[in-house]
């Protein structure tokens, strides 16, 4: 009879062996992402908002993108803060701060009256403790409980990002029109405050704490070091992989989160659509980005990913391209669609990319610093969008833009140095 190799379980081995029953490593993974999901949702806020901040202050849309860029930005800084703090204090209590202090600037935006608080609180906080729980959590996670199936739980924490973006667009617009968009950041507050006791509960730091080792680790697999090695960053900066990495995922925060995310309600406004209909699109963006990330997941593994972030970034530039052009129900329902599914698609890719060139264990900081190159593109793009807008009077020259540098970032992705890739032992089963 074939049965699963066994052996005496020891709490806190990460050689045991536990085929046959159920890895904890999936309750991580479903916590950590529902946290990442809201935490990402609330940079939602600002595009979602946007017109109704507007009414309700008379501030220009110039004034207000402002703040949502500081947001960007910070949630960026965010990123490499986390890898910092996951080293130190552990991802559980990490996700619990980062939640409370992203609550306390949704909350405290509510109470707002001058431009500089909306950019405090609003901007700056929330943010921060967004792009702690958004960027370096999830690709920590998937390298610490994942060597099988590490793309595709990649896959999962950027569709969960991404879905939070886009699919909390609607929910706070409705929330925003029919009581008001302070209603909206306070009720995305509670939301926050509601998570912390489950994230608390059920966050595990390494698989060795429940006697668990990574999905598709063997007795032979060796440990990673609970810590990132001394000085990684300062050898990334030196590799041409890391700037490349990082100014191909500028573009993508560029051309996703600062502009599409940004302004896209503002411009199918001036297209003749309510801030409704507008947002009904974007959750059917993110109803496909979250396919989309997740089957880009799955290829990463399976692809090499160099070649996946070029179908990605020269998709996604040909969308952004068309999007000017639209200005009926189907054509944006089409874009929706289209720039949906490759939306943060280029997410595990990026991740595979940087775990194979400075290490599994290294993930949390170098990818941090890639993370945040991929906020400030979304900040400069938020500002300059929101500028083009006052001065010319419509996104078209913003969108085109876009659109060309997103092919240059799709044939700049096949230029990175690819590592030959580590096999990875699978379990085998012995007849005993």
């Amino acid at each position: 009879m074939s049965a699963p190799a066994s052996a005496p379980h020891v709490p806190g081995d990460p050689t045991a062996t536990i085929s046959g029953r159920f890895r904890y490593g999936w309750i991580v993974l479903a916590v950590a992402a529902v946290a990442v999901l809201v935490g990402a949702g609330t940079r939602a806020a600002p595009g979602a908002l946007l017109l109704g901040i507007q009414a309700d202050t008379g501030w220009s849309i110039a004034q207000i993108s402002f703040a949502g860029a500081a947001g960007l930005l910070l949630l960026g800084l965010g990123g490499p803060a986390s890898g910092w703090l996951i080293d130190r204090f552990g991802v559980r209590r990490l996700t619990v701060g980062a939640l409370l202090l992203t609550a306390a600037g949704m909350g405290g935006s509510a109470l707002s009256r001058e431009l500089w608080q909306l950019v405090l609180l609003f901007g700056l906080l929330s943010g921060f403790g967004a792009g702690l729980v958004s960027s370096s959590l999830g690709p920590v996670v998937a390298n610490r409980w994942f060597l099988r199936g590490r793309g595709l739980a990649v896959g999962v924490f950027g569709a969960s990002s991404s879905a939070g973006q886009l699919v909390f667009f609607p929910l706070l617009t409705v929330i925003a029109v029919a009581a008001g968009w302070r209603e909206a950041a306070v009720a995305m507050a509670v939301l926050l405050l509601v998570l912390v006791a489950p994230v608390a509960l059920l966050l595990r730091e390494h698989p060795s704490d429940v006697g668990e080792r990574p999905r598709g680790a063997t007795a032979g697999t060796p440990v990673e070091p609970a810590r990132a090695d001394r000085g990684v960053m300062l050898r990334a900066l030196r590799a041409p992989e890391f700037w490349l990495l990082a100014g191909t995922f500028f573009v993508c925060g560029a051309t996703s989160n600062g502009l599409v995310g940004q302004h896209f309600i503002a411009h199918a406004v001036d297209h003749g659509f309510t801030p409704v209909a507008a947002s009904g699109a974007l959750a059917v963006m993110g109803a496909f980005n979250f396919v989309g990330t997740i089957a880009s997941g799955w290829l990463t593994d399976r692809v090499d990913p160099r070649r996946l972030l070029l179908v990605y970034y020269a998709f996604r530039g040909l969308s952004l391209l068309y999007l000017p052009a639209i200005h009926d129900t189907l054509g944006v329902t089409a874009f929706a669609v289209l720039f949906g599914l490759d939306y943060i698609a280029t997410v595990p890719p990026t991740v595979a990319l940087v775990a194979d060139t400075f290490g599994r264990r290294n993930v949390g900081i170098v990818y941090g610093w890639v993370y945040f190159a991929h906020m400030l593109g979304a900040a400069i793009a938020a500002i300059a969008a929101g500028v083009v807008r006052d001065s010319a009077g419509d996104y078209a020259l913003a969108f085109v833009a876009a659109g060309w540098l997103a092919v240059a970032a799709g044939v700049a992705a096949l230029t990175i140095r690819r590592p030959r890739p580590v096999a990875v032992p699978v379990p085998v089963r012995v007849d005993r």
